[in-house]
């Protein structure tokens, strides 16, 4: 039998790059003392509040079909969002209401790109890029960011890496897998390179609220860039909702109005109920982001203390997120290596860096969504595996 071609394009990008998650799960539910260190699974919960919503939302009858754009109450939210954050009037016209950030990106590039185009994205680069610049038959032109620099991109390194056919820059500011967080300056410099180039940039903004330090900067905030740029997040992260599926696309009117007819043959609206949770919580103060980034930050210190002083190992501290990243090349092992014996041999399961590109092939990725002893026992095996490695390479 005959299958489309996108069968082939996306071929090994799906769960494949999340083996040793799959693994550990396995481990896990046969009994093992597997430490899960891998997807960005928030341990706080929810507040209350989004629940009470969303269940007096179902019971109220906000069950039926909603239309394709999204509900009216969380469309008049997210135009107030995005308005009172930017300083320009956005409106419904603007906004688009999917089922998560991933069916924002697969939206979204199904838009701006088609085959023979390029895509321009920083490498390392969340997993599941690849595949939604494929789907549509583009092609991904990696930009390496340095791990000296701390895996900031410059307009410099962006500027070197653009072809003729290069259509759009995916932005992920806050940056999966490091942490890193650009400044506004950073991104004025960057969109600078896109506005010369007549880019689209498409901004990957979940963990806008997940800063340590200092403020959140988007391309879309700054008026030259607004008409090219499309902003994708969700509550998943910032409200500690990833299995609510609620997320959504803003970007320039004609933008969204092109991309409409492709988001209502995907999936036709979202729940009702759902979206009465989401304008809740961009209607209401909520302290959920704030407890996430103060456990993130100083678990992201215990990481630092704990395997910084480890031969073989180099923990890069990030400023943002729910993740780090730690060199294991010291230790002899690339990163795939390198977790495939911590699961094996210490039963700590973590994302391997080649899951996120060329650039982060002898990292591994920590998740930092566990309880802090956790991690700390966590670290302590992790510490265990490298000595291991690199008195063996000593003998």
């Amino acid at each position: 039998m005959r299958y489309a071609s996108i069968t082939e394009r996306l071929a090994g990008l799906g769960s494949g790059k999340w083996d040793i998650h799959l693994r550990g799960r396995k481990l896990a539910a046969e009994g093992k003392p597997v430490i899960e260190l891998t997807i960005g699974e928030p341990d706080i919960p929810p507040d209350d509040r989004l629940l009470d919503v969303c269940n007096a939302a179902m019971r109220a009858g906000r069950t039926r079909y909603s239309n394709g754009r999204g509900e009216p109450e969380l469309l008049a939210a997210l135009a107030a969002k995005y308005s009172k954050r930017s300083g320009r009037k956005v409106t419904p016209e603007n906004v688009l209401v999917v089922t998560g950030t991933q069916t924002a990106l697969y939206a979204a590039m199904m838009a701006l790109v088609g085959p023979g185009d390029k895509v321009l994205i920083p490498d390392p680069y969340y997993a599941t890029y690849e595949a939604v610049v494929r789907a549509p038959g583009a092609e991904l032109v990696p930009v390496p960011l340095d791990p000296a620099r701390g895996f900031h991109l410059t307009a410099a390194a962006l500027e070197a890496a653009i072809t003729p056919d290069a259509r759009v820059l995916l932005l992920n500011n806050p940056h999966n897998p490091s942490g890193a967080s650009l400044s506004r300056a950073e991104i004025a410099a960057i969109g600078e390179v896109c506005r010369r180039h007549d880019l689209w940039i498409v901004s990957d903004e979940v963990y806008e609220q997940l800063i340590f330090d200092g403020d959140f900067a988007s391309p879309f905030d700054i008026a030259e860039l607004a008409e090219q740029t499309v902003v994708l997040s969700s509550l998943s992260k910032s409200h500690a909702a990833p299995g609510f599926r609620s997320g959504w696309i803003i970007g320039p009117a004609e933008f969204c109005n092109r991309l409409l007819p492709i988001s209502e043959t995907m999936l036709f609206g979202v729940q009702p109920f759902i979206s009465d949770m989401a304008t809740y919580a961009l209607t209401h103060d909520l302290p959920t982001a704030a407890l996430m980034r103060g456990a993130y930050a100083a678990r992201a210190g215990i990481i630092a203390r704990t395997l910084g002083q480890v031969p073989g190992l180099r923990p890069v501290t990030p400023e943002s997120g729910m993740f780090v990243l730690v060199d294991v090349g010291g230790t002899g092992l690339d990163g795939a290596a390198f977790a495939a014996r911590l699961l094996d041999e210490q039963l700590v399961s973590v994302m391997p860096g080649a899951s996120f590109g060329a650039v982060a092939r002898t990292f591994i990725r920590l998740s930092l969504t566990v309880p802090d002893e956790v991690l700390a026992e966590a670290c302590t095996r992790i510490a265990t595996l490298a000595r291991n490695l690199t008195h063996a390479e000593v003998l």
